[in-house]
């Protein structure tokens, strides 16, 4: 299959790659460690002017109208600036979950609140043993057995768990499921939280595309500024060869991670293993990328005050969002093997 980006989309991606870098620099991602919530309300705001969360939001609730292939560019960017905020959950799993209750009121309303900017949504799914950002969530849409549930953020009590990356906030969830909160069951339900899964995944996967390749520049930059013997040490031969590799590594995940895109917007029949290929991929190529720029570094990248901690510990907490790389493995194996596509 041949596969291309339009002009249009590779400009969409520019500008927003411009925007993060103004708008979330490793000193604003730092400081919002110590706050609060971790999160901005101005750049929420502000990621909403610039149509990033309205992108999967149907033209008739006020939002583009578009589908995966037009966001994992997007999404790819927000990792390569490290963005703290729930674009994922919120704008790439949430929002279809919602548009697939055809018909429902309460999905319609949020809807409408999304592009603007007005609500944040959080997804409790099996897959994930902690719902991200649900301090900060105005909806969270929650697995319950074969159920699906809207419940509002005043019916929960959340509780953060610890996280090795500052700006992934994780929390457990305790709220009881009723026939009031209720939106989805059986048939139903488990095609949307299949969906919610394979979204979740993809968005994963496109945001560690953009924590790799961020990490690949920082050694490039920084190899070529530290001298050891009188030379850049990016002169050496071997570091030459490691930051090969990773790039390498990179330009073969990206593509799998578009075909994981395409997948999910045309609901191909392989949708679920092309979805976990590409998890994979992506999440080997970004660890990789992680070593290589540790040791790229030396004994300077073992500091926090270094800014590649910020898109090391990414890496790593991606790595384990929305379906570890060993349970991909697994389902990609099955298909293979068995001619399961998913379960």
């Amino acid at each position: 299959m041949q596969f291309s980006f339009s002009d249009e989309q590779r400009t969409l991606q520019t500008s927003m790659r411009t925007f993060l870098e103004h708008e979330c620099t490793p000193h604003q991602v730092r400081a919002l460690w110590e706050s609060d919530t971790g999160r901005s309300k101005e750049r929420w705001s502000r990621l909403a002017e610039m149509g990033l969360l309205g992108v999967l939001v149907p033209e008739r609730q006020g939002g583009l109208g578009m589908d995966e292939i037009d966001l994992v560019l997007l999404l790819e960017e927000t990792g390569r600036a490290a963005l703290p905020e729930p674009v994922l959950d919120t704008a790439a799993v949430g929002v279809p979950l919602l548009a697939g209750l055809e018909g429902s009121s309460l999905a319609d309303g949020w809807l409408r609140r999304v592009p603007a900017g007005d609500a944040i949504l959080a997804v409790g799914h099996r897959a994930n043993a902690f719902v991200a950002d649900a301090h900060v969530a105005d909806l969270l849409l929650m697995q319950h057995d074969d159920e699906l549930h809207a419940v509002p953020r005043p019916r929960v009590h959340v509780e953060r768990q610890a996280c090795n990356d500052p700006s992934r906030r994780l929390f457990s969830v305790k709220w009881s499921p009723a026939s009031d909160t209720r939106v989805a069951r059986g048939v139903e339900a488990k095609r949307l939280l299949a969906g919610a899964l394979d979204r979740g995944a993809l968005g994963a996967a496109a945001q560690l595309l953009g924590v790799g390749q961020q990490l690949v520049d920082l050694a490039v930059r920084y190899a070529t500024q530290r001298e050891q013997f009188g030379r850049p040490i990016g002169s050496f031969q071997a570091v030459k060869h490691m930051l090969a590799n990773v790039a390498v590594r990179l330009e073969f995940a990206r593509p799998v991670v578009y075909r994981a895109a395409f997948s999910v917007a045309r609901d191909v029949a392989t949708r679920a293993v092309d979805v976990s290929h590409a998890k994979v991929a992506a999440a080997e190529a970004a660890a990789q990328a992680a070593r290589v720029a540790l040791q790229v570094h030396g004994a300077m990248g073992y500091t926090c005050e270094v800014d590649l901690h910020i898109w090391m510990k990414r890496a790593w907490a991606l790595r384990l969002a929305w379906g570890s790389t060993p349970w991909h493995r697994e389902r990609v194996a099955r298909a293979v093997l068995d001619g399961i596509d998913d379960d």
